[in-house]
């Protein structure tokens, strides 16, 4: 007899129990048309039948969150990455073990009764009180519906707890769902789909997964009685977790072989003899995430997220991109080259210790296509002493720091605009020892006025030089005076074309010190801008996925390389002969390939926080950054990776690692020669002086450059100052092609005009309009 309230009456539990007994007779709840509706059970107080049925009918089920594989240009994998570790799979390849053990443990009855055990439902409704909560009577069905709730959930805590919560109210909304999942699905499919989304504890969701986790095999391989104890944990993954307590996991299994051999499914003979089995765990590591990356490529694994996460090729928003990425089960490959990686990390390692209070990073794009093929650092991706998660080759927004001021790598770029402009390979400055900064007119037509002194590295260097050997040695002098000459302006639009960006997202800075690279940039961005120059001209924007599949075999698009010329071919020919001069006759000789022609520049940075080798062959560019991401340590006095160095130079930091590591990643690939073009460069005993008139294709030297020129370290970035606000007229004393043109105050450098004429000292120069 029921139990009545102190008030008189049945309560609302109980009224409820009742119901459902006459349904059972009716058979009404089977076909899904008949419960109560109450407040009390969490539905809308419209009276009886009609509540259920206004429940939606449709179970809206997700796709279930699967791990995703990152996996390199040659197909190995690189890192396997999820919100949740799970691997779907068909119930063909589920051990018939863990099918029965998980129908025995958990819904005995799951073949004989509809989407709802109308048996245990009374028979929990009975055992509750009347405080709204329940336990038990959930089917198998149910249970499915709950996860799937959970799923939908996600990683939002509050939504995960209404999906749990134990009410009357989500059990008759369970029921609702599972009438229709049953109608549609069918008992097999449930049942697979329901080993797929269970969690199993230690972050394993679905049979795939715990069975690896555990086990370290396959579900299809599961015996007796390893599928016995992942039943078993089912119920409560944390109290039976068999690596935290194994004695409760084998309490927890033995109680599932005992069911097993209850119901039939195994003889007590099978089950006795699996009670006394060891748990047998061969425990598998979870491996989620960059930080298990192989082949050192964790910030390749980042940055390969972060490309997914922000390119609008992979979704219209940001959620949507967040959805598929967490929704996982996709597979992603990427450019990476594993011999290109393995030679970089190597190449840093030989001469940079994680330990070293600096550090340095090696960035490889291939000319053409701009794929990545390798990108690594010396301090590994991590949390741990001497590890971190910036990555230094890439900009602030891709996971990368503020950048790092590249010095003299940017002076090709001053002399590709210069080449654009008209001029000539022998132009020819003063390049004293020491200068003022010239006055620069910026895009915007800002003027910056002259102040400010520039020195060279070395005492000794001093003019007058022609372009190639200015490249050669690194001098600073020069790049001012052909920079002043050219205009900032065309200039900073050629490192536009090139790529060239800020690290840290703001505009460059548009000053007259920008010809020495004190713009904060990444290696990446050096390494792509560098192989335009290799692609004769043509620029392609960095690249790092090849290809993205979805678990259902769907491919998703892709973000496609956009390449444009940024020059004349016959400019990057004029660069590259000039640049292979670098590494042949002048700063980069450590740098150079042994058997393969070479171009590139070096770069060291005032106080000598950064040093920099960028180069490239026609089929790799690489940049290479040495230095203190703190820009707080100066490489002076200082050893790094066992080796002292009284100064560190970009000739003899990073131009080592840089043939190391490319050398290594070229390997067995063609050597390809530049094309090359004649300078014309005039002997340098019969270089004219400041004063002189020079004549227009004089004395060509055969691409000599007028002998040996490499003996210094080349030339250091100096910031300097201005010499008073940025004004909208134009004065200082050496002004060389500002807009509207300039009257020196002192006189000016004998040039050769890119028409053929010269002209010197104290002249109005030629700005908008006039003769560069």
């Amino acid at each position: 007899m029921a139990h009545k309230r102190s008030g008189g009456g049945l309560t609302t539990v109980q009224q409820a129990a009742k119901f459902l007994g006459v349904s059972v007779l009716a058979g009404v709840v089977a076909a899904g048309i008949a419960l109560p509706a109450a407040g009390a059970l969490g539905l809308s107080a419209k009276g009886t039948v009609k509540g259920f049925n206004d429940l939606p009918g449709e179970l809206r089920q997700p796709p279930l969150s699967q791990a995703s594989k990152i996996l390199d240009a040659n197909g190995g994998l690189i890192a396997t990455v999820y919100s949740r570790d799970r691997t779907v799979v068909p119930i063909a390849d589920m051990s018939p073990n863990i099918l029965k053990a998980i129908v025995d443990i958990e819904d005995a009855r799951y073949y004989k009764h509809g989407a709802i055990d109308l048996k245990g439902i009374l028979r929990a409704l009975s055992n509750n009180g009347g405080g709204g909560s329940t336990q038990g009577a959930s089917t198998l069905t149910q249970q499915y519906v709950k996860n799937v709730f959970v799923e939908e959930a996600g990683d939002d805590p509050n939504k995960v707890a209404q999906a749990v919560q134990q009410t009357v109210g989500r059990k008759i909304k369970e029921m609702k769902y599972a009438i229709q999942v049953e109608k549609e699905l069918g008992k097999q499919r449930i049942l697979e789909n329901y080993l797929n989304i269970t969690f199993f504890g230690e972050q394993a969701y679905g049979i795939e997964a715990a069975s690896e986790r555990y086990f370290s095999k396959h579900a299809k391989n599961l015996s007796l009685t390893e599928a016995a104890m992942l039943a078993g944990l089912v119920q409560s993954p944390t109290r039976y977790d068999p690596i935290s307590d194994p004695q409760e996991a084998v309490k927890r299994r033995n109680t599932v072989l005992a069911r097993m051999a209850e119901l039939g499914d195994i003889t007590r003979a099978q089950a006795q003899a699996a009670e006394k089995s060891p748990l047998g765990l061969k425990v598998s590591s979870p491996k989620n995430g960059c930080i298990t990356a192989v082949n050192g490529a964790g910030f390749f694994c980042d940055y390969v997220r972060e490309t997914f996460l922000q390119n609008a090729a992979f979704g219209k928003t940001k959620e949507d991109r967040a959805k598929t990425w967490y929704t996982g089960g996709l597979t992603i490959k990427t450019t990476l080259d594993p011999k290109a990686q393995a030679s970089a990390i190597d190449g840093i390692q030989k001469h940079v210790y994680k330990s070293d209070p600096i550090a340095a990073a090696v960035t490889m794009v291939q000319p053409g296509t701009g794929k990545i093929v390798a990108m690594a650092q010396s301090r590994p991706y991590g949390f741990g002493a001497h590890e971190t998660q910036i990555n230094y080759s890439v900009d602030q927004d891709m996971g990368g720091g503020g950048g790092f001021q590249n010095g003299s790598t940017f002076k090709p770029i001053t002399a590709a605009a210069a080449l654009e402009a008209g001029y000539q390979p022998a132009q020819s400055y003063p390049s004293p020892n020491e200068m003022p900064y010239p006055s620069v007119t910026t895009c915007d037509g800002r003027t910056i006025p002259a102040g400010g002194n520039i020195p060279n590295e070395g005492k000794d260097e001093v003019g007058p030089y022609a372009m190639p050997e200015a490249l050669q040695k690194s001098i600073n002098t020069y790049f001012v005076s052909l920079e002043a000459a050219v205009g900032v302006c065309p200039v900073a639009k050629m490192a536009d074309k090139l790529g060239i960006v800020r690290a840290d997202g703001k505009p460059l800075q548009q000053i007259q010190s920008m010809t020495l690279g004190t713009n904060e940039v990444a290696p990446l961005t050096v390494a792509a801008a560098y192989a335009a120059f290799a692609d004769r001209g043509l620029y392609c924007t960095p690249i790092a996925i090849e290809s993205v599949t979805t678990s259902a075999g769907k491919s998703l698009p892709v973000p496609k390389s956009i390449c444009n010329q940024a020059m004349s071919q016959k400019t990057a020919d004029t660069i590259n002969t000039m640049l292979k001069g670098v590494v042949e006759d002048g700063t980069g000789t450590q740098a150079g390939l042994t058997g393969r022609p070479t171009a590139g520049k070096t770069g060291t940075t005032d106080q000598r926080y950064a040093a920099w080798f960028a180069g490239y062959t026609p089929n790799m560019a690489a940049a290479v950054w040495m230095g203190d991401p703190r820009h707080k340590t100066r490489m002076i006095d200082i050893t790094i990776g066992g080796h002292h160095y009284p100064k560190v130079y970009g000739a003899d930091g990073p131009a080592p690692i840089w043939r190391d590591a490319v050398s290594g990643a070229l390997d067995g690939q063609p050597a390809l020669d530049f094309v090359t073009v004649p300078l014309n460069i005039p002997d340098k005993a019969k270089k004219p002086k400041p004063g002189d008139t020079a004549k227009p294709g004089g004395n060509p030297t055969n691409n000599k450059h007028g002998g040996k020129h490499g003996g210094g370290p080349g030339g250091v970035t100096v910031m300097g100052t201005t010499a008073g606000p940025i004004t909208g007229g134009t004065t200082g004393t050496t002004t060389l092609g500002t807009a509207g043109g300039t009257t020196g105050a002192n006189p000016l450098p004998t040039v050769f005009l890119p028409s053929g004429g010269s002209s010197n000292g104290g002249n109005s120069r030629g700005g908008a309009g006039g003769t560069p």
